[in-house]
């Protein structure tokens, strides 16, 4: 062999390490963010808001969000995120926090809303930097309920006595094994409606929009997307793929972005039903697609 055949052998050797060595570096640094932001993150937010995990896919917790999101925000390949919401909303407490952790991100927000989301889900979404929904979309419900039992005549008829031996008038409000006194009534309905304009207040703050203006669409009516649009409730009617491209341009993406899906549901917790619950305020929708 003489010197030009082996240097040429040497020659194509060495190219194909060269590029071996580039594709290996294309397909590792967009993980290390050295490439800059080159992903938007899509974090799922389906069924009930609630600090109690059932172990199913049927409810998202504080906690849970909380990884994902922090995730996300800390991933420096990650130049936005947006929300994937399909719930009907839950936890008033719960669902202030998450709307707290999406307040405190660095990075651009857009929310996704698809079949539903309403109440303290839509309280989440709002604040995100962009709303984008479709036309069929559930959204709003805005405000606050208590829901509770009465039981009592149940109890009477199939002879169930229940004795309650407490340390105050109203230490066992909401039991199910009496009705509401009209002092209770009212001791309720007085935090669901202080929660109820805590709620609004947060939605005016977070869509730019009077506290008035949100007053008079605030009945609890459910809106489908086009009318939320033309109520300033969302931004643009669109679909996943939008939302997600317009994400890309807010994180000021190449056109060859990726998308991640950073999961908010471990399904490792089984949760216990407790009976004497104390009552629980909720930004919750009851009504769902049939």
């Amino acid at each position: 062999m003489d010197d030009k055949t082996k240097y040429f052998g040497y020659g194509i050797i060495g190219g194909f390490i060269i590029i071996f060595v580039i594709i290996l570096l294309f397909s590792i640094l967009p993980a290390t963010g050295l490439l800059g932001s080159t992903s938007v993150a899509v974090i799922p937010i389906y069924g009930e808001i609630s600090y109690d995990s059932d172990g199913t896919n049927q409810i998202i917790t504080p906690d849970e969000f909380q990884k994902a999101i922090t995730e996300a925000d800390e991933d420096p390949s990650v130049g936005a995120i947006v929300l994937d919401i399909n719930s009907p909303g839950g936890s008033t407490v719960a669902s202030n926090e998450m709307m707290q952790m999406v307040k405190n991100t660095s990075k651009p927000t857009v929310a996704w809303i698809g079949e539903s989301g309403t109440s303290g889900a839509y309280l989440v979404a709002s604040a995100c930097d962009e709303i984008v929904t479709t036309n069929s979309s559930m959204i709003g419900n805005i405000g606050a309920i208590i829901t509770l039992t009465d039981l009592s005549k149940y109890y009477n008829k199939s002879g169930i006595n229940i004795y309650s031996i407490k340390s105050g008038e109203y230490k066992d409000i909401g039991a199910s094994y009496r009705n509401l006194s009209s002092n209770e009534t009212s001791m309720l309905q007085k935090i669901v409606d202080h929660d109820s304009d805590n709620f609004k207040a947060e939605i005016a703050k977070n869509r730019n929009l009077s506290k008035s203006y949100v007053d008079s669409i605030s009945n609890g009516e459910i809106y489908d997307g086009s009318e939320a649009k033309d109520k300033k409730l969302v931004d643009k009617i669109g679909s996943k793929k939008d939302a997600i491209d317009y994400a890309s341009k807010l994180g000021n993406l190449s056109s060859y972005y990726e998308t991640k899906t950073i999961n908010t549901n471990s399904n490792l917790f089984l949760g216990i039903e407790n009976s004497n619950k104390l009552p629980v305020i909720n930004f919750k929708t009851f009504l769902k697609n049939s």
